[in-house]
């Protein structure tokens, strides 16, 4: 009690207590559809996520499966993830499951740890304006806008009204099999429209990695930006300078690892978002190679395979370019080949990567594919043996494989690990052993060539 008297002179509602209503953020009653005729399969729906939200409901909460999920059940696809939205607190969340963990602090959520799947819980959030005249628009933003404080909790509707698009606001309930929708996303997913809840521009200060979103929805999913949503993108693009870079470089791998990388990164080009989001980006998307373009193509493919795909063999792919030109001019100016690499290596991070600070678990991924490459060039000895029992092996072998079929590497050498990789002991010992021969006869002849003098060269002219 004393915790809802010190909040309410505040101005803040008590935690888990939504806000008074404001018309700012009123929203129209839900429409409801039977999810059946809507043409949503039951049997894609995560039986982690459905007994998530049977829990929540049978204990007296909303339990409904919220935003991106609902639109791919609509479109007929099998979410990889489900989110949850309740009125429950994240601390009566947390009570209520035995493996839950409550994270964040700008937006405080819960992971529910079912079997080997993890189901997000958010608390139905207040539209940022509620919040606004809470609390004070100067505590909820930053100078351009940007929303810094978003754990003030609402209703199911302004839960719906703080969403950035139509097609992310749909609610589902996976126990009675109904869809609320308050903004017509339903139909807009039938039209393959993408559009902005609320005024565009407003929302992209709010959040201007919302730009972002938009382009990778719109690729990813094929739908059409709405001419509001789309007018205000070039002049936001600003917005993003004030977004933390370890988000800015999060929302990035998104995008190239969205299943239409290639779109994503064409997208940002045409917006000219590349120069903003990153700036080594430019170079890359400006006038891309063969190799990333195969890099992108390959991990497209991956995705849409539902394979996975790994952050530091992309990056390794997309900053190869760079690498290697610096590494060969080392070696070109003198430095061995080994310590050239490490440090063109360590060049290529501070330049090229330095402003997003990378996990070191994959800087040291992309060190291991770029390491691997040179080990790759030497098909002599007891080295190829050794090779194929690499941990990161197969990694290194599938970018030489790229980088041959761009025009990067030999075709020969790539061919010549993909029969001894897969060849059996004799295989592997006759290759060995043809590479001895091939490597004696040319020593052979240089030696046989050295020999010849000068003076015998005049005498035979």
């Amino acid at each position: 009690m004393i915790t809802q008297f010190i909040r309410a002179l505040m101005g803040k509602p008590a935690t888990g207590k939504p806000p008074a209503k404001s018309k700012a953020n009123k929203a129209s009653p839900a429409t409801q559809y039977k999810a059946k005729r809507l043409g949503v399969d039951s049997s894609n729906i995560s039986r982690a996520a459905y007994s998530v939200a049977q829990t929540l409901q049978n204990k007296g909460f909303a339990g409904l499966i919220v935003g991106g999920a609902v639109r791919d059940l609509m479109l007929g696809m099998r979410p990889k993830d489900f989110d949850i939205a309740t009125n429950a607190t994240p601390e009566e969340v947390k009570r209520l499951f035995r493996r839950a963990f409550i994270i964040g602090r700008r937006f405080r959520i819960v992971h529910v740890m079912v079997g080997g799947e993890t189901i997000e819980v958010t608390t139905f959030r207040a539209a940022p304006q509620a919040q606004g005249q809470n609390r004070g628009q100067a505590q909820m933003t930053g100078r351009s806008g940007r929303v810094l404080d978003d754990n003030d909790f609402g209703s199911q509707s302004e839960d719906a009204a703080r969403r950035d698009f139509t097609v992310n606001a749909l609610y589902y309930d996976p126990v009675a099999e109904i869809i609320y929708d308050y903004f017509d996303g339903v139909a807009d997913v039938k039209a393959k429209m993408l559009r902005m809840i609320g005024d565009p521009l407003t929302r992209y200060r709010e959040d201007p990695v919302r730009i972002l979103r938009a382009l990778r929805f719109a690729a990813k999913l094929n739908f059409k930006l709405d001419h509001a949503s789309e007018t205000p993108i070039r002049g936001a693009a600003h917005l993003l300078k004030d977004v933390p870079e370890a988000r800015l470089f999060m929302e990035f791998m998104k995008l190239v690892m969205s299943g239409q990388a290639l779109a994503c990164l064409q997208a940002l080009h045409q917006y000219g978002l590349h120069r903003v989001l990153w700036r080594e980006l430019a170079a890359i998307v400006d006038t891309p190679s063969a190799f990333v373009e195969a890099v992108l193509c390959a991990t497209d493919q991956r995705v849409q395979n539902d394979q996975s795909v790994s952050p530091g063999f992309l990056l390794a792919g997309l900053c190869w370019d760079a690498f290697d030109q610096r590494w060969q001019a080392l070696i070109a100016g003198g430095a061995l080949p080994m310590p050239a690499l490490h440090q063109a290596a360590d060049e290529v991070f501070a330049q090229k990567l330095g402003q997003f600070g990378v996990q070191r678990k994959i800087e040291s991924d992309m060190r291991e594919i770029w390491d691997l490459q040179a080990r790759l060039q030497k098909t002599t000895g007891k080295m190829p043996l050794r090779m194929v029992e690499h941990p990161r092996f197969r990694a290194g072998y599938d970018f030489l494989l790229l980088r041959a079929q761009s025009g990067n590497a030999p075709a020969e050498l790539a061919q010549w690990w993909t029969d001894f990789y897969h060849g059996d002991e004799d295989a592997r010992a006759n290759l060995l052993q043809a590479i001895k021969k091939s490597s004696t006869t040319s020593t052979r002849r240089r030696r046989k060539k050295k020999a010849i003098s000068p003076l015998a060269t005049s005498s035979a002219e």
